[in-house]
């Protein structure tokens, strides 16, 4: 039987450029990294720490625990380590198992080739020491395992995740070109909102950000939203430990009887969405949804919250030229509009963030997707002249 008071490396995997917000997630958990790379970090800890790790993080992607290390340089020298490792005390008998992986070797030309060796080796072994087996295939909502193999260093982990974390669960209904989870909470964790004062997302399609938001204020954390997941699946799962971790997350959630975010879009059917999808996630009578174009969006005036537009980018030349003057517009509302604000623009088209016409005080890198993005943080005194450049 698996222990899952074992100390093992563990690697929590995110999208690239998350790896700063990620970090910031788990040393408020109470975790020591030990190394932060571009699409992760590296801590120790055990199967327990992975489950309230998966409960807890909003940036993550998967939570892997290493089950081995080793030197590797053939298929066939991946196949008799596998073999090798226990997996009777990890997968039932009549279990069901996936392999997924991240190879860079010169011996393989298609990682599907290696993830059937991990296959075959953990198979053969049941075979000959039960003359039966487990099932596998590719479906990611049983026991997942995880092969890193990159020139001739190699690694066998539990995907404690299985499906990605990634998505937070409560979307029921996505919208157009919707941001993902994990990325709108890491641009939120960039800011500088303190949680408690207005937050604006006006352009908010189905309102990811503002929902990501009322979540952040209130301490509701992603474990909330879903109740499956790779580590239910390992032997030794301690069920009694997992509901005491998902008590914890009901009873840090928090109420900001003041708190105010407004989300506004001029698409009615953009509206209706963000409120299904704010109900699935509890925070629907903490939002203020406005069907309206983006000027029109009320800002509570005498505050200093954040108001953050997350506009297109314009993926062909006539939608640019297009957009041209929504960027304008936009930098017209932050300045005339937004006073005593922090205004954020989150755009993956630089040469239409220079419309915006006021000089960001910062430009943080993101991508989303295969897309070189930035989250530019505009200071919104009394009287700001426009520009021509964002820096």
């Amino acid at each position: 039987m698996q222990s899952f008071n074992k100390p093992s490396r563990i690697i929590i995997t995110c999208s690239k450029r998350l790896s700063p917000f990620l970090q910031q997630e788990v040393i408020e958990l109470g975790f020591k990294i030990k190394r932060n790379f571009t699409t992760g970090i590296e801590l120790n800890g055990t199967l327990n720490d992975c489950i309230q790790l998966n409960l807890n993080l909003r940036c993550a992607s998967q939570v892997l625990y290493s089950l081995k290390s080793f030197s590797c340089s053939t298929p066939d020298q991946l196949y008799e380590t596998v073999s090798q490792i226990q997996w009777e005390s990890i997968i039932e008998k009549d279990g069901y198992f996936s392999i997924t992986s991240n190879v860079d070797n010169i011996t393989i030309n298609n990682s599907l080739f290696a993830n059937v060796k991990v296959k075959d080796a953990i198979v053969d072994r049941f075979r000959d020491k039960f003359n039966e087996r487990p099932d596998s295939g590719s479906e990611l909502n049983k026991t997942v395992i995880n092969l890193f193999w990159k020139n001739e260093e190699a690694e066998i982990f539990i995907d404690t995740s299985g499906e990605t974390l990634s998505k937070h669960g409560y979307r029921k209904i996505p919208g157009k070109a919707p941001m993902l989870e994990s990325l709108a909470a890491a641009t939120l964790l960039a800011t500088k909102w303190d949680r408690k004062s207005p937050f604006i997302n006006p352009m908010c399609g189905s309102s990811t950000l503002a929902i990501e938001a009322a979540l952040l204020a209130t301490n509701r954390r992603p474990g909330l939203f879903r109740d499956y997941y790779g580590f239910m699946h390992i032997l030794g799962f301690d069920n009694l430990f997992y509901e005491k971790e998902k008590q914890k997350l009901l009873a840090q959630v928090k109420n900001v009887p003041e708190l105010k975010i407004i989300a506004s879009d001029i698409s009615e059917d953009a509206i209706n969405i963000s409120k299904i999808n704010a109900g699935a996630a509890g925070v629907a009578d903490l939002i203020d949804f406005e069907i309206c174009d983006f000027e029109e969006t009320k800002v509570p005036e005498n505050e200093s919250g954040i108001v953050f537009f997350n506009p297109e980018y314009g993926e062909r030349l006539g939608d640019e030229i297009e957009l041209e003057e929504t960027y304008a517009r936009i930098g017209d509302f932050l300045k005339k509009k937004c006073k005593g604000y922090t205004g954020y623009v989150f755009t993956g088209n630089f040469n239409l963030a220079k419309k915006i016409g006021l000089k960001a005080k910062r430009k943080i890198e993101f991508y989303t997707s295969k897309i070189d993005c930035r989250l530019l943080e505009y200071e919104l005194y009394s009287g700001t002249k426009r520009i021509d450049k964002i820096s």
